[in-house]
């Protein structure tokens, strides 16, 4: 029997992706913090996915897919801005440079199942950009709600030069790894 698929994650980008790859799938949201999880950056994209699948799969049936999106340039971890100066901030830092994208996903079978969990990386190479270009990228009010303060699905495509690696990674779910690992689970994507 076919498992049905959810989505431990508010993010209309994710939502998107798995409407555009005719994945049928239900939004649980998970309460899970995304705060204090220490190590590599891979490790954090990882645990935070992992514990956002675990939060939902306590109380639903069905494979829950859990993500998390860790952007980091020079050693410096990138969350979702603060406010728009903080945007602005973050974009400064990558501007003209290379920084890595990592997700972190999980999928795990309601109430105890199977369990997956690993991540991938794209290196992300943004053109050097002006402080007008940052004013009016920030007055979008795109950056606001995304790690890095970037949408590359968005008006920030015109911030970058070249991306090395899964573009979805960047938008939030890579695909290639979610398709493999669905499969895994008795989930074949069309």
């Amino acid at each position: 029997m076919k498992q049905k698929l959810i989505l431990a994650s508010a993010s209309p980008r994710r939502a998107a992706i798995l409407k555009q790859l005719g994945i049928p799938f239900e939004v649980q949201v998970s309460q899970v913090q995304e705060e204090n999880v220490q190590g590599p950056i891979h490790l954090q994209a990882e645990q935070l996915a992992l514990a956002k699948a675990r939060a939902v799969a306590q109380f639903r049936e069905g494979l829950i897919l859990g993500a998390d999106t860790v952007v980091a340039v020079e050693g410096e971890i990138l969350g979702k801005p603060e406010d728009e100066a903080d945007a602005v901030r973050m974009l400064q830092k990558l501007s003209g440079k290379e920084h890595q994208v990592v997700t972190g996903l999980a999928l795990v079978e309601g109430k105890g199942g199977r369990e997956f969990c690993s991540h991938e990386l794209t290196f992300v190479q943004m053109r050097p950009l002006s402080r007008e270009e940052i004013l009016r990228y920030v007055a979008t009010g795109e950056p606001l709600d995304k790690a890095g303060a970037y949408g590359i699905q968005g008006l920030g495509a015109a911030l970058v030069r070249e991306i090395r690696g899964c573009y979805y990674n960047v938008v939030g779910l890579p695909v290639g790894l979610l398709v493999d690992q669905l499969a895994n689970f008795g989930i074949a994507v069309p």
